[in-house]
């Protein structure tokens, strides 16, 4: 046996005995959706913060999820699933959806590149809004499409309150709209903007982190 595969091993082991706590598996299939603050996983458990700190350092420790600093607030971070951390181990189709809402701010860049990769893999429609729209795309997302082949015509910003209905499936992709939406259900992907760099790489990760968060979530819904 080659050490390849002996570190292999012992990096599997370790993420399934993360994993066979009860709580620890149910916070990680929250993650598998979207990413939650320790508040608001908090909330969802109902456990003590100092029991939720114990789990949340077993599974960062196994390698199974991440700690991101919020873009809107910066006292406050989100947890999502590491790249990787459940190839193989993801549950399969749990959610019904009429119709997918992608929601960010300027609903001028992550949400558009959201919903032109979900057409690509889902028959469940799917559109965008923003809270605050802007005027436009963004440039940067519209050469960041156009180098994937992404297509986002008919994707001008718009206004939540024009587009959101009754039985949306929603997901903000954007933290300042997930912090200024207390009351909105729905999943959070804490993607960073890339506006506020407004490069070429930094269009290109957003839409590479979308593209895998995408992918994930796909399979896990059926069409309504």
């Amino acid at each position: 046996m080659n050490i390849e595969l002996t570190d292999s091993l012992r990096e599997r082991a370790a993420r399934h005995a993360a994993l066979a706590d009860p709580a620890r598996l149910r916070i990680v299939d929250m993650l598998t959706l979207g990413d939650l603050s320790p508040k608001e996983l908090q909330a969802e458990l109902g456990m003590p913060s100092n029991l939720l700190s114990h789990h949340l350092r077993a599974l960062e420790g196994a390698g199974l999820i991440m700690r991101q600093r919020s873009e809107a607030d910066k006292r406050r971070s989100y947890f999502r699933l590491a790249t990787g951390a459940l190839d193989g181990l993801v549950p399969g189709t749990e959610h019904g959806a009429h119709r997918i809402l992608f929601v960010c701010t300027r609903n001028s860049a992550r949400s558009q590149l959201a919903t032109a990769l979900w057409r690509q893999v889902s028959e469940i429609p799917a559109t965008s809004a923003g809270t605050h729209p802007a005027d436009r795309i963004a440039q940067g997302a519209t050469e960041v499409a156009l180098r994937h082949g992404l297509e986002l015509t008919g994707l001008a910003p718009r206004s939540l309150e024009q587009v959101a209905r009754d039985g949306d499936f929603i997901v903000t992709v954007c933290d300042n709209a997930h912090e200024e939406l207390t009351e909105l259900d729905g999943i959070h992907w804490s993607v960073p903007d890339p506006l506020r760099l407004d490069t070429g790489a930094a269009f290109e990760d957003a839409y590479l982190d979308i593209a895998r968060r995408v992918q994930g979530l796909a399979p896990r819904l059926h069409a309504a």
